[in-house]
């Protein structure tokens, strides 16, 4: 029976062996490890493969001189809106009469707003930059003016044209909700035309029209009147791509 018998390890014997087994696998990685660390400790360290571009080239630095600009240090930053921003103001067209083109002082602005006091602190507090502007007449009938009015950053274009662009559509103004000029979100470009021309007696029907939009730091701000009380939205409309464009 012995001899024919199948025997078994018993629980206790299999978990000791596993043990003996385990001790030995760890010394033998303890081993290599410190057999590995031993060689590498003897040889010389290996240089590392060479950059791609080891010797970049940089511009050198120059002193500033008389020819030196805020543009010329800036370069890299440079955006044509920081440049002379009249430049980028459309035309007066063919036979109109240009009444005025270039920078408009800020506090003569502001007096065409019902507080202007009031609206020259606001700007002061959106940290307005400059506003450039033409404006022009097309056979004593139609007045236009086209402003950009420039913060020194997004934040305060953003106020001023939502602002603007939040009373518009209400009675007192245009009393509708206007159209958006193509190409730009609503809330980002969008135009006004009185749903009813001003009359008074003794006076000529007056009907305005304004579009506001922003790009950047920079608010285009078209007043368009006409004194017949005749205004065509499609000629606000192209009128502000036009100068869109041009930015």
């Amino acid at each position: 029976m012995i001899a024919g018998a199948i025997t078994t390890s018993s629980p206790r014997r299999r978990s000791r062996t596993l043990l003996l087994i385990a001790g030995a696998v760890v010394l033998g990685v303890l081993a290599g490890t410190v057999t590995g660390y031993a060689i590498q400790y003897d040889r010389e360290p290996t240089p590392l493969a060479p950059l791609a571009q080891a010797d970049l080239v940089h511009p050198k630095a120059l002193a500033p001189d008389d020819a030196t600009t805020h543009k010329t240090i800036n370069a890299q930053r440079w955006h044509k809106t920081d440049d002379d921003l009249a430049k980028l103001l459309i035309e007066a067209p063919a036979g109109s009469k240009q009444e005025g083109s270039g920078y408009e002082p800020i506090e003569y602005f502001a007096t065409f707003f019902k507080e202007p006091d009031g609206q020259l602190r606001y700007l002061a507090e959106q940290n307005i930059r400059r506003i450039a502007s033409v404006s022009w007449a097309v056979n004593d009938t139609t007045f236009v003016n086209v402003r950009l009015i420039q913060f020194n950053d997004r934040s305060g274009a953003d106020s001023y044209q939502i602002n603007q662009s939040r009373y518009m559509p209400t009675k007192e103004y245009a009393g509708n909700d206007g159209v958006a000029i193509p190409g730009l979100p609503s809330e980002l470009g969008h135009v006004w035309v009185d749903s009813e021309a001003e009359e008074k007696a003794g006076y000529l029907p007056m009907r305005d029209a304004r579009a506001l939009a922003r790009r950047g730091d920079i608010v285009l701000d078209i007043n368009y009147v006409n004194n017949r009380g005749k205004v065509s939205e499609s000629d606000v409309v192209d009128l502000a791509k036009r100068q869109l464009e041009r930015l």
